[in-house]
């Protein structure tokens, strides 16, 4: 029996540490409990109803309780909840990768390794590629490059990869060794020798505020790699599945060949936690041998390949298809587009950034200048804005918004006008 919700606050308020949440300011305030969801709106406890504006932390893909997610998830778990995927196999994780491989077929990716979520499919990857190099003639190259701004995660080695300093500067004593750049220049700069892979979120940097790269760093960037021996890593755990108006984001450069591809999020739609690092055959056969050789991956997780989880992210890909999804968001990522214009002519908001269905909007004083960090001028325009019926969260100052692709245009309309008047009320000058 689910317990009564006044009962659930208070357990909350003794027990639960919420994640980037100051606990002190938690206590200080009433929470938004979500007791259920429906298409692209949730409802809380009290019975308010919110547009879930950025998708659940950029999971939801194609709506609450879509019935055909609901529906494979029930009839998988009528047969098999879970089973050890160490030496065992089981039929939704070997038909996922199979379907995977298939949209990927314009790269040489024809490898999947599952894992839970988008950090540890980075971690697949790090190690994956040190060790191949460790055991393929060039040990030397036990580092990573990565750019300014990224993130890639809160596992050690994703984290050793990010670049903002809010998240991971605290535990840099501990971080692999990793070269910061800013762009391809610092690049060409670099003794390459001991590098192993870069590692980039392909056209658009999420946690760093929905920074977006210049078209044709991608290709840039690949023949970098290619020309001195160094793997690709591209981490679409927040860009896969439609995000940016294709399957994947380096779709949008023709012919950019990944050697690593990570996946997570809208992996499922937004139901459970699952990862995938694909890769090529070539790192594939760098770990065959015999056992003695000990060339084995000798990494997993006790949930991987977890057949809930991969059932229901086939059942997500079905959906692509039968519903015409990406199709279908060609329009409304020009309803998006329209509406977010009438944004530029606030006083308070320095840019609208949007790639595909993705948006930031980042906030800051009339003349132009940044706030104050410590005035979390975002969170309380996001706070405001649950008035207006829209659960978003901010990075910094930057408005995040990432709807679920089931949104109408007037639901489109709806959250960025909550936006304007959230925005108005915070920062009076912003009109």
């Amino acid at each position: 029996m689910i317990p009564p919700y006044s009962r659930a606050r208070q357990a909350d308020r003794r027990h639960v540490w919420h994640p980037f949440t100051q606990m002190q300011e938690w206590l200080a305030q009433e929470p938004v409990l979500v007791t259920s969801g429906q298409g692209a709106w949730l409802q809380d406890d009290r019975g308010h109803r919110y547009l879930d504006g950025n998708s659940s932390i950029w999971t939801n893909l194609h709506g609450h309780q879509h019935p055909r997610l609901s529906r494979a998830l029930h009839t998988q778990a009528d047969q098999l909840a879970h089973a050890s995927f160490l030496g065992l196999t089981n039929a939704p994780a070997a038909l996922l990768a199979e379907r995977l491989v298939s949209l990927v077929a314009d790269t040489a990716l024809t490898r999947v390794f599952y894992s839970d979520d988008g950090s540890t499919g980075i971690e697949v990857a790090l190690k994956m590629a040190i060790q191949y190099f460790q055991q393929n003639g060039q040990p030397q190259r036990t580092g990573f490059a990565a750019f300014d701004h990224a993130y890639h995660g809160d596992t050690f080695g994703a984290s050793s990869l990010g670049g903002i300093s809010l998240f991971h500067d605290r535990f840099a004593a501990h971080h692999f060794p990793v070269t910061r750049v800013s762009g391809l220049d610092d690049l060409e700069r670099l003794d390459n020798a001991g590098i192993a892979a870069v590692v980039i979120e392909p056209l658009v940097q999420g946690a760093a505020g929905m920074r977006l790269w210049p078209p044709g760093l991608l290709v840039r960037l690949q023949d970098w790699c290619r020309r001195r021996g160094v793997f690709l890593i591209l981490d679409e755990v927040m860009t896969g599945f439609g995000r940016t108006g294709r399957m994947f984001a380096y779709q949008h450069d023709e012919g950019v060949q990944p050697d690593f591809l990570v996946l997570a999020k809208g992996l499922t739609g937004g139901y459970l936690p699952l990862g995938a690092t694909l890769t090529t055959a070539r790192v594939f056969d760098g770990f065959l041998g015999r056992y003695e050789d000990l060339r084995t991956f000798f990494y997993g997780h006790s949930y991987t390949g977890n057949p809930l989880a991969c059932a229901v992210a086939l059942a997500n890909l079905e959906v692509f298809e039968s519903e015409n999804t990406l199709g279908r968001l060609v329009h409304k990522i020009e309803v998006l587009r329209e509406q977010l214009a009438g944004l530029q002519s606030l006083g308070c908001v320095r840019a609208v950034r949007q790639c595909g269905f993705i948006a930031g909007i980042e906030l800051g004083q009339p003349n132009g200048e940044p706030f104050d960090w410590r005035e979390q001028i975002g969170s309380k325009v996001c706070q405001a804005a649950r008035r207006h019926q829209l659960l978003t969260r901010p990075i910094r100052d930057v408005i995040v918004l990432m709807l679920p692709y089931c949104v109408t245009d007037a639901e489109i309309g709806l959250a960025v006008t909550a936006i304007r008047r959230a925005a108005l009320e915070v920062v009076p000058c912003a009109g």
